[in-house]
Parts: structure tokens; sequence; C-alpha cells
């Protein structure tokens, strides 16, 4: 049967990616729902191609500008607009298959709403594990929803493990992969003056502004180990990261007997998406077949927490527990903005972090409004932090932070 997909954050780089799978094999996928927030002349043009139902965007000017659009064009796809928008359409009975690639807090809501109304989830968004790791996973398994990872590294480790992912077999730990970003060989002391579009410069893959900065500080990765841990129901010290420059093997499961298994392939998105998609069989890509003998080696390392302690900080959020990892995310988020801004230079990521964290109560959440709670202080913290400090590095000292993080 065609599957029927709501598709939440279409105009970005895993949105495009998607649809160019799903064009691929029009016998198989259908668009029930697009959404975008405010890139309307991209989220047009895919309605025009992939006529969907619904189109969902962030406020109303950009609803009536695309609905003017779609009507000259002769599309009757239906617009609306808003978080609660967003909600319907991924618990909506015209799909049964929601792709969840908001980027950010926002797509929390709708995803979560996706899986208590049972529907089959394409994980894109780390957010939804990071702020509400065992709300999310407690909807899934109370409601009958199916979940797949996207995430290059977390849809490698899901192609490795035994069908019967909760048994482990034997699992002793999984290792995720890291391209080390732009920043890998520069010297620590150098980062400071960091641009960002320099940071925006990812050596192997295409993505958007806010998510290269997180590769860059590779508190993407540290995201990643946070939703490894709900994923896969494996404790933070049996997750490792490992800096693999070429981004070919894109996680590797380690067993008890001593065998490990990676997954290997291009750096190309289509691969984890057309395997989710298609799943358990296996369709067409896009992308060309892997040619080892071309590439000739391949090099690892493990990460320089002086260079990146974005990834130490999301680390011990996951080890602290309670609503670290939203605290974490939501300063992180604060602070990328203020970054691309230029409003705050690059290490000052790091140190808004760490001194929300230090500021914002940790406890244990007993439902989804305390983890918005922690999510809303937090980014309260962040923003007085930013406009009270023009440069965060004269008041915090980078030795220090680093220990704190990796202790």
């Amino acid at each position: 049967m065609t599957k029927r997909l709501t598709l939440l954050g279409s105009t970005g780089s895993i949105g495009e990616s998607t649809l160019d799978v799903i064009a691929r094999h029009p016998e198989r996928f259908s668009v029930y729902a697009l959404t975008a927030h405010r890139n309307g002349d991209k989220l047009v043009a895919q309605c025009l191609r992939f006529r969907p139902e619904v189109a969902v965007v962030g406020d109303a000017q950009t609803a009536a500008q695309i609905e003017t659009q779609l009507r000259a064009a002769g599309c009757a796809t239906d617009v609306s607009y808003g978080p609660q928008a967003l909600v319907d359409v991924s618990k909506s009975d015209g799909c049964d298959t929601v792709v969840a690639a908001i980027v950010g807090a926002a797509g929390l809501a709708p995803t979560l709403a996706a899986a208590v109304a049972g529907k089959r989830i394409l994980l894109a968004n780390k957010e939804a594990l990071v702020m509400s790791g065992a709300i999310f996973m407690n909807a899934v398994r109370d409601h009958g929803a199916t979940l797949l990872p996207v995430d290059s590294e977390h849809n490698a480790i899901f192609q490795c493990l035994p069908r019967d992912v909760s048994a482990h077999g034997g699992v002793a730990k999984i290792i995720l992969t890291a391209s080390g970003g732009p920043f890998r060989t520069r010297e620590p002391a150098t980062l400071a003056d960091v641009t960002p579009d320099e940071a925006c410069k990812h050596p192997n893959w295409v993505m958007g502004r806010k998510i290269s900065v997180d590769s860059a500080t590779m508190m993407n990765k540290g995201l990643e180990v946070i939703e490894a841990h709900w994923l896969f129901g494996l404790p933070g010290e049996r997750i490792e990261v490992l800096i693999h420059p070429q981004s070919v093997i894109h996680s590797l499961v380690s067993y008890a007997d001593g065998s490990v298994l990676a997954q290997l392939g291009n750096p190309d998105m289509r691969t984890p998406i057309a395997h989710a998609l298609a799943y358990p069989e296996r369709v067409e890509s896009g992308v060309a077949q892997l040619d080892l003998a071309q590439i000739a080696s391949l090099s690892f390392e493990k990460p320089d927490y002086e260079r990146f302690p974005c990834l130490a900080l999301a680390m011990q959020a996951l080890a602290d527990g309670g609503v670290a990892s939203a605290a974490l995310n939501a300063a992180n988020e604060v602070a990328v903005d203020a970054f691309l801004a230029r409003r705050i230079g690059f290490m000052d990521i790091a140190q808004t972090v760490s001194a929300v964290l230090d500021a914002i109560p940790n406890r244990r959440p007993d439902g989804l409004d305390d983890v918005l709670e922690a999510d809303a202080s937090a980014r309260r913290a962040a923003r007085e932090l930013i406009a009270s400090s023009a440069h965060l590095g004269h008041h915090a000292d980078r030795a220090n932070l680093t220990r704190r993080a990796v202790q």
C-alpha cells in the first residue's frame, strides 16, 4: 500500500532530501501535508509538485501569501498556520507516516502528537528525545507508534543492531561517529575568532545554519548521544563518540564477543531516509554506490574536549538526568542564534550553556509541562546572560568549564 506522509520541515535539507526519495517512488509514497516556517517560495514550489492536501506555515501573513500563490496556480492545497496546525496534521487520519524534520524545540509538540496518534514516525528531530526522552518513548510504547531513526548515525546503529532491539543481542556499546566539523584540526586558542560563515562550512554535509554550527561545536553529537540513550536503551557510559573525518562509517555497534558491526555509505542523507521510508524493505535512494578503493583510507581519533566543550556538556547533562538535557538544548538554541547574529563569539556558545546549566535547578519532570518550563527558564537565563555580557569569555575560565563538563 502507498504510504501517506506528513513532512514536518519540508523546506530544510532533510525535507528536501526526503522529497527527492519520495519522487523516485510515486507508487510507494504520497504526500498528505508539507510544513515550513516562513520559507514560502520553496513551500509553494513543493506544493505545486507534490500536491499535498494541507500546507502549514508559521504565521498568518506567510499563510495568506502562500494561499494566494497556490490559488493563482490552480492548486487546491489547504493552507493553515501556527503550532496547533502542526499538531493537527501530525495526528490527522490523512497520514500514516510522519517525517519529523523540524529543527529545534518547535518540533517537539507535533512529533509527540504523532506518537500519541500511533503513527509511524521517521525521526530526524533530536529535540523530541533530548527534551522529553522518557515522555516521548512512553508515548510511542503506550500508543503503538513505530519509531524509526533518520539521523545518519542512529539509522546506522539501527541497521547494525539485531531486529529485536530491546534484547540488545549481547551489545557491549554503541559508537557514534563524528566528522569533527570544520575546526577538527584548528588550534582551540584561535576558535574565539571564528565567524558564522566559517562555522557553517561543513566539510562533508550540506545542512542548515543552526545545525551546521552545532556540528562545528559538536553539540550536535552531544545531542545525538542523548538521543541514542533513549532510542536504544543504553546508559551513557556505553555510548562513545569517535571522530571519523571521512564520514563513510556512520556508526558502529560493538558486541560482547568482540565483533564490531559498522554501516558504511557515501555521506548523503538520502540513504538513511530511504531506509526508514521503505523499512523493512530497501529501495533506490539516488545515492551513488560506495567505492572503498577510491576512498583508500579511513581514519579515527578521540574527540578533544578543550576544542569541543559542548560535547562534554551534553554528556554531563545526560548523566545528570532530570530536565538538564532540556535546559542544555534551550540554552544552546539561544546561544547559537546569538552567535549567528554576531552578538557573541563562537566559544561563548559553550560558556552560555554551562552558565545556564549551573543556574537552572534540575529536577525530575512529572510531565511535559515541567519540560517546557525548564526550556522556557533556560531560554530566559541564556538571553539575560547574553544581554548582560558583551564577552562571556571574560566571566568564565574555559579550562574550568571543560573540567566541569567531563567530571
